[in-house]
């Protein structure tokens, strides 16, 4: 054995204590969202009805540091601090002077990164009296992460899961089922906002968020739960970007490029914002990549405007990069990136420039996703296969280039519920799906009128 190190681990004391709220740092400062009814600036009394005061409260904060309370740093400690590795034997098969990192939130108890939110979420409505919380599922990382969140608090779970991953990842429902969750086909029959949208069967996360807000504005014993986008989601997911900068300094480096897979946005901002906060103090140098698929490339060929978070109009509109709220993307197996829009914080940052966006197709992501599991031993995601393609890129263009530059990505979960879509890949039988501009062209069309973003 050689002395070279692989893992970078800390301890279950070195879980952070406080929350980075990247906010207060952004540049020009944050754009408000806008009521779906009047189009005024929306406050925290129009948030009131699906979602409990503290996590509204964390949502608008102006501190830069938000305090993680005793009970969610217990939680984290069934599964966090997550692994930092070094990607010796990918560096060794790409032939690249670059040194290669990731952070890997597979080991958790639901497989990704998304407990990091869902069980502060859970935990507040809990404190706050909810008995009961409604929400949306692309892949079913999120869906099975509130499911596990909610059986920690004694809340029930009630799940729209997309058509699509719905019909292709059976086992996530299972996941969800054993930890009590009760989940639907989305769009279901069960809701206003599904019975209109049966003309998309393979549906999209638009569509489930708005059957998931109907559901909880019905009820007095029910909030609504969501699983990136908005600035409290990112907020809790900072935990990851926090770990890997000490990890980081244990292994002596620092990042110049990190990289991260974008659907939402949780899992970019949660490994990138700690980075961010350093490069826009001016404490350090480095680049940021968000890698999205070509089928719903929403940073890289979406208009800038405000818009719905949801299909039916029923979410406040947010000011990101959109395909269109009624835009329903082509089915594509990284189910979590299948959103028309992005968290804010994260289009506020490619609008100023500082994050670069790059779409890719699935089959060179899963290529790549092979490619890495066949020399780092894990199956990867679909949805970080976007990132793995990425860093390949870098690796490559480092090698090219004769740098020794340090590669930093987010392995945000494990692909074992995913075999189905390995299975087409090797099979040859995996499509490239095409992305319409017309029919978001179509749906840009559809947006209200509202203030021009600058």
């Amino acid at each position: 054995m050689t002395d070279e190190p692989v893992k970078f681990l800390l301890a279950e004391r070195d879980i952070p204590t406080q929350w980075v709220n990247l906010l207060v740092d952004l540049p020009g400062g944050p754009l408000p969202p806008l009521h779906p009814g009047t189009l005024e600036p929306a406050g925290p009394p129009d948030l009131t009805p699906i979602f409990p005061m503290a996590l509204i409260e964390q949502e608008v904060s102006g501190e830069p540091d938000i305090d993680i309370p005793e009970e969610v740093r217990e939680a984290y400690k069934l599964w966090r601090p997550t692994p930092l590795i070094r990607a010796r034997r990918l560096e060794r098969e790409l032939d690249t002077p670059a040194h290669i990192y990731y952070k890997y939130e597979g080991v958790s108890p639901a497989g990704s990164h998304k407990p990091n939110t869902a069980v502060p979420q859970a935990y507040e409505n809990a404190r706050a009296g909810i008995k009961r919380l409604a929400t949306e599922t692309g892949a079913g990382q999120w869906g099975s992460s509130l499911a596990f969140a909610c059986s920690l608090f004694g809340l029930e779970c009630e799940v729209f899961m997309v058509g699509s991953s719905y019909d292709q990842k059976p086992y996530r429902r299972s996941m969800m089922q054993t930890w009590g969750a009760t989940v639907h086909r989305s769009p279901s029959t069960l809701t206003e906002s599904g019975r209109a949208q049966q003309a998309h069967p393979t549906g999209s996360l638009g569509i489930a968020i708005s059957e998931a807000v109907e559901v909880a504005a019905a009820r007095e014993d029910t909030n609504y739960a969501l699983g990136s986008v908005l600035n409290h989601v990112l907020l809790h997911q900072t935990v990851i970007g926090q770990e890997a900068m000490a990890q980081m300094e244990m292994a002596g480096e620092q990042p110049d490029v990190v990289v991260a897979c974008v659907g939402g946005g949780s899992n970019f901002g949660g490994l990138a914002f700690p980075f961010v906060r350093q490069v826009l103090r001016g404490q350090a140098k480095m680049r940021f990549v968000a890698a999205e698929p070509t089928a719903c490339p929403t940073l890289t060929r979406g208009a800038y405007r405000y818009d719905f978070g949801d299909t039916a109009g029923l979410t406040p509109l947010m000011p990101m990069y959109t395909l269109g709220h009624d835009f329903v993307p082509a089915p594509v197996h990284a189910g979590g990136l299948r959103y028309h829009g992005d968290a804010p914080m994260v289009c506020g940052l490619v609008h100023a420039g500082l994050v670069e966006a790059r779409a890719y197709r699935q089959n060179e992501t899963f290529a790549a996703a092979v490619r890495f599991a066949r020399s780092e031993g894990i199956i990867p995601a679909p949805e970080p296969a976007h990132a793995i393609r990425a860093v390949i890129e870098e690796a490559e263009a480092a090698r090219e280039a004769g740098e020794a530059r340090v590669i930093l990505f987010g392995l945000c979960g494990h692909g074992h519920f995913d075999l189905s879509a390995y299975d087409a890949y090797l099979a040859g039988e995996l499509q490239d799906p095409e992305f319409s501009e017309q029919e978001m062209d179509e749906a840009l069309a559809r947006l209200p009128q509202t203030p021009a973003i600058a």
